[in-house]
């Protein structure tokens, strides 16, 4: 039996996001869902709009068919 998988290249929140602390967001997606850690990376709102900050992933977790990803901004491009 396989496992479905996606494979993500930028973080794309859809106003889903929730601020931690300062700078550092976690976000919740459906289904499991593969990142780069530690590297930059894109976020935007949707696939289509524009790059609004630049972040890193610090960590990844997949349990009960989702992941989670924590990720800390390095830059801001916008303010929307």
């Amino acid at each position: 039996m396989g496992m479905p998988i996606e494979l993500n290249t930028m973080i794309v929140t859809k106003g889903n996001e929730k601020r931690q602390e300062d700078n550092l967001f976690i976000l919740e997606k459906t289904g499991y869902r593969l990142y780069p850690i530690d590297i930059p990376v894109d976020v935007r709102y949707s696939k289509v709009s524009e790059n609004r900050a630049t972040a890193i992933i610090q960590k990844v977790v997949w349990e009960n068919e989702k992941t989670v990803i924590t990720y800390q901004l390095v830059s801001l491009h916008s303010s929307n």
